[in-house]
């Protein structure tokens, strides 16, 4: 994928600086949803840790955006900031799975939301340490280390849920059956991805299926839960998140995350 000078080919820097920008969206909004929860969840030490896998994630989203702006910095000359990507953007121009962005409905949706998430990331992110591209391997080889931790404690609480008493594991049942339309989204394929994967950049998302499918089995055997039987939800005309088609509920997140950067724009703390 370089011509023979060996600069990279305009049309896998594009394809990279798309990559890292939906996957600096992903994490930034799952960080985002967590963040609502701060002083809010059900134990004091639970606060603790949903506030630590918030920063954790925002962490991987600001190294992904900044990525993603020097990125696209060098292909049009105008450079985008992680700010400038995170505060400055429309909800069509973000291109996040619709899955990170669904609601704390109650814990319950928190969980299964997080688990089904984190779950992927941790294939996505093991597979990035192995990238030809020096950047993605070096933010997935400290993000893995992350998502793992939050994989085990999302499997944790889904297991304590769902084998707990009948109206946590009905509130389960229900928060499984509102996310699982969005879970082949993570996983789909398209000329970014094909780029990416053909210049060994990444993964084939599908490819990344079968060990969560592994993972997501085995939490809710032990939880004693099912897999819900539910179409996908394909969007306006079949598109989704990565298309810029989101959900109900993210216009609203965007409205409160960026309220105060766009309230005082240029403010300097």
């Amino acid at each position: 994928m370089r011509d023979e000078t060996g600069s990279p080919a305009a049309a896998v820097d594009t394809a990279v600086a798309a990559y890292a920008l939906r996957l600096g969206d992903d994490a930034l909004i799952a960080s985002h949803r967590l963040a609502e929860l701060v002083a809010r969840a059900p134990q004091l030490e639970e606060d603790v840790a949903l506030s630590n896998i918030s920063l954790d994630l925002l962490g991987q989203a600001r190294s992904l955006l900044s990525y993603a702006g020097r990125t696209e910095e060098q292909l049009t000359g105008v450079l985008r900031t992680e700010d400038d990507l995170a505060y400055l953007r429309d909800e069509a121009q973000f291109v996040n799975c619709r899955l990170v962005e669904l609601p704390n409905t109650d814990f319950a949706y928190t969980v299964v939301r997080q688990m089904l998430f984190s779950g992927y990331a941790f294939e996505l992110y093991s597979a990035l340490t192995r990238s030809a591209d020096e950047t993605f391997a070096g933010i997935a080889g400290k993000a893995v280390k992350e998502v793992s931790y939050h994989r085990d404690h999302a499997a944790q609480w889904a297991v304590r849920l769902g084998d707990g008493t009948g109206e946590s594991s009905g509130r389960m049942a229900s928060a499984l059956e509102a996310a699982w339309p969005y879970v082949d989204e993570l996983f789909a394929g398209d000329d970014v991805t094909r780029i990416i994967a053909g210049a060994g950049i990444g993964p084939d998302p599908a490819d990344l299926r079968p060990a969560w499918d592994a993972f997501v089995d085995g939490a809710l055997a032990e939880a004693e839960l099912r897999r819900p039987q539910v179409p996908a939800v394909t969007g306006l005309a079949g598109m989704g998140g990565r298309d810029g088609v989101h959900t109900e509920a993210f216009g609203y997140l965007l409205a409160e995350m960026q309220h105060l950067h766009r309230s005082h724009p240029g403010a300097a703390w």
